[in-house]
Formats: structure tokens, C-alpha cells, sequence
């Protein structure tokens, strides 16, 4: 068993103290239960999404980065077929037997997700085989940052490195991660999450046609800003019903145009039909979420533009613009079935509140909605005054700042 070197984790993490700790303790769970010192170490990060809210799913665009939360995980292949994973944070041991999966019932947890990543994988012609797993994660969950995405993409790295050889690619990472979840937790998810921690950095994706991303060098402190991820007290596990609506509303607007997704159309072609798809559809919020869609697409190019010029100032007018869309337009801020609850919306009124006194800075939702999180990009200068701001209003411990990392779902050699 070898550690990874005090170089590597420098060049993940910035640093090699803490994450050296971090891993020391893994190989030692890892060696306690089962009772072996071999062992390969892998790292996945959560991602945050900068602009493209709710658009991958009617092939949109998005602009989305890795961040400085990760799962890690030590493992190394058991030579049978089931695969042992235990997880901190969860009670018990996951058991998959690769020679029954058709046996594991779906909607059971990590369980089923597990399960069903290994017949996504044999069923896109990759090799799985038994491995046993120890894992931690610091990636909050129930907080927009993907946790669940960012434990798949650690999963796709053990099966890559040990039964193909690194054949995988970070696109079929994400459709494993992606099939999933739609056919073992019932759950309409696209693929953003999956390619964002997958791949690392900050990437622009294009869903228009399959996938697409590219690679873009920036970060928000090169800017002089830093990005605070907010969990605003309430998560998000009970709201999929609100989540699902909204793909489903853009494409019974897509139907209209005769089209299967919006992506497909136009923001003219949109406007030219309206009268007679408001009459046909009699659901104007559907409308509303059809213009962010189209809005928030133009938003991706002007954004991805912005960074290319490093117009920092355009960038936060975009993200700003984007927020207040996903609050007027695509309405995922708070749930209609409890619109009393409606912490996000409280806790961006009174960033904005800050934001305005200080003349710089956006935030915006960040992830799904309806409850949970937000975004706040904050210049360093005035960080700490924002946290102690905010700190008046939400549990500190639920005041996250993060960095943009350069890694994605990596073995750690």
C-alpha cells in the first residue's frame, strides 16, 4: 500500500496536510475491514453550476465546474463477484452480487444505484468485476453540489482503472451515472452533474446533440471574487415531483413547435406560434419556463464569451441575470405546494441587500431549488463581512466557501 504522494495531493488540493490526513485514515478503515493493505485510492469532486439552470434536460447549455469537496474512496478489486462497499456516514456494509442483479430491487438507496451502475456499464460493453471499497466524502449533501453524482463518477473511476483499462470516457461515466439513476431510483436526471464532476475545471457543455464539453481555464479568485455556497435550511430530497414538472412543461411547449425538446427550436419560432401555443397548452408558467430556456441558453454564449475576454463584470451581470430568471421565469425558488416555506427566496433578498451596500458581487439558486441552496460570489476583499452577515440569519455551519478544482473523477497515482 502506497499513500498518495505529498506532489499529487498538492496538485489536487492545493495543499498536502489535511488530505494526506484524510487518506491515512481511509487506508486505515480500509485495512480494519478488510483485512488487506492493497489498495488503489481515487478522488471525485462535487461541481456547482455557474450558469444553465434546468436546461440540459431539452439539450441545453451550461457552464458548470468541479469544486474543492470531493469523495474519496480506497479500493482494489476482490478477484469474486460482489462488490462490498462501505461508506461512512451510512449504517452497514453495501453488498452488490454481480451475478444477480437482475435480483436487486430498485429504489433501495445506494444500493440500487450501485446495482444499477454496474448493468448500465456491462450493458454499454464495459467489463465490471468484485471489488471492495472504503468511502468518505466531505460533499455536503442535499445542497446542490451533487453528491450523489459526485459518489457515481468515484464508482466509474474504480471500474475504469482496475476491469477496462481507462477505455472509459468522461461521457460514458456520465451516462452510467445518468442510466442509473432514471431506470434504479426513478429519477429524471441529465447529465450535468455526472460530466461536471467527471471531468473537472470549469467546462462548457452543449446537450443539443448527445453531449459536448469543452475545457476553460478560469477561476472566480483569478477574478478577485470568491464563490460561498449557502445551504439555506430546508433539503431537497421530498420535491422530485416539483423537479420533474419543469422538463416535462418545456417540452409540452417543444410539442407544440413540433419538436421533442426545446433545443430544437428557437426563441423566434417560440415567439411567432405563442398566441396559439398559450391557447393550446393553457399553462402559462410552461410559457415562462420556455423563455428562461431560451434566455438562459444566450446567457451560456455570453458567459463563456465573458471568460474568453476576462470581462469579469459581464460574467457577474450574466449570473445575476440568470438568478432572477430562475426566480421570475423558471420559478424553482420555492415549492408551490408550500409557499410558505420559502428560505431561498429569503436568503438571496437579503444577500442582495449586502450585494447592494457593497456595489459588486451577484448570487443566484444554486442547483435544482424549490428549497435548499444559493450561490453567492463575493469579492475576497469583503468575505469575511458577508459571512458574518449572513451568519445572522442562517446556521453558520451551513456557510460553505469553495474553490473551483482542477480535477475531476481521478485514480490517484
Amino acid at each position: 500500500m502506497q499513500l498518495p504522494s505529498k506532489t499529487m495531493l498538492e496538485k489536487v488540493y492545493g495543499e498536502s496536510q489535511n488530505s494526506s490526513k484524510r487518506f491515512e485514515d481511509l487506508a486505515r478503515y480500509f485495512t480494519v475491514h478488510f483485512k488487506s493493505e492493497q489498495m488503489k485510492f481515487f478522488s471525485s469532486p462535487g461541481r456547482t453550476e455557474i450558469i444553465g439552470n434546468h436546461t440540459d434536460h431539452n439539450g441545453g447549455k451550461i457552464l458548470a465546474a468541479s469544486i474543492d469537496m470531493d469523495t474519496i474512496g480506497a479500493a482494489f478489486p476482490n478477484h469474486s463477484d460482489i462488490i462490498s462497499i462501505i461508506s461512512e456516514g451510512y449504517e452497514g456494509e453495501i453488498t452488490v452480487d454481480l451475478s444477480a442483479l437482475d435480483q436487486i430491487p430498485q429504489n433501495q438507496g445506494t444500493l440500487s444505484l450501485v446495482a444499477g451502475m454496474m448493468n448500465a456499464a456491462r450493458n454499454f460493453g464495459f467489463q465490471v468485476s468484485g471489488f471492495n471499497a472504503y468511502i468518505s466524502s466531505n460533499v455536503i449533501g442535499a445542497a446542490g453540489v451533487s453528491s450523489s453524482a459526485s459518489f457515481e463518477m468515484l464508482i466509474c473511476s474504480i471500474i475504469n482503472y482496475f476491469f477496462n483499462n481507462n477505455a472509459l470516457s468522461y461521457v460514458d461515466y456520465a451516462k452510467i451515472g445518468q442510466n442509473a439513476e432514471n431506470k434504479y431510483w426513478n429519477k429524471a436526471s441529465g447529465l450535468m452533474d455526472q460530466m461536471a464532476c467527471a471531468v473537472g475545471g470549469v467546462i462548457s457543455l452543449d446537450f443539443s446533440n448527445d453531449v459536448k464539453f469543452e475545457k476553460i481555464d478560469f477561476t472566480f479568485s483569478q477574478m478577485g471574487y470568491e464563490l460561498i455556497i449557502i445551504n439555506t435550511g430546508k433539503g431537497h430530497a421530498d420535491l422530485s415531483h416539483e423537479y420533474s414538472e419543469i422538463p416535462l412543461e418545456m417540452k409540452l411547449v417543444a410539442q407544440e413547435l413540433d419538436k421533442a425538446q426545446l433545443s430544437e427550436s428557437n426563441l423566434s419560432a417560440f415567439l411567432d406560434g405563442f398566441t396559439e401555443i398559450e391557447a393550446n397548452i393553457s399553462n402559462d408558467r410552461a410559457l415562462l419556463r420556455a423563455f428562461h430556456f431560451y434566455e438562459e441558453n444566450r446567457r451560456v454564449e455570453e458567459a463563456i464569451k465573458a471568460v474568453q475576454e476576462e470581462n469579469g463584470e459581464k460574467l457577474l451581470k450574466l449570473i445575476e441575470e440568470s438568478g432572477n430568471s430562475s426566480w421570475k421565469w423558471l420559478q424553482n425558488c420555492y415549492s408551490v405546494e408550500n409557499y410558505k416555506e420559502q428560505k431561498v427566496s429569503l436568503v438571496l433578498a437579503l444577500t442582495e441587500f449586502f450585494l447592494r451596500k457593497i456595489g459588486d458581487g451577484c448570487c443566484r439558486v444554486h442547483g435544482g431549488g424549490f428549497a435548499g441552496v444559493i450561490l453567492s460570489v463575493i469579492p475576497k476583499t469583503e468575505v469575511s463581512n458577508y459571512i458574518q452577515f449572513i451568519s445572522k440569519f442562517v446556521d453558520p455551519d451551513n456557510i460553505y466557501p469553495i474553490h473551483i478544482r482542477k480535477y475531476g473523477a481521478i485514480q490517484l497515482d
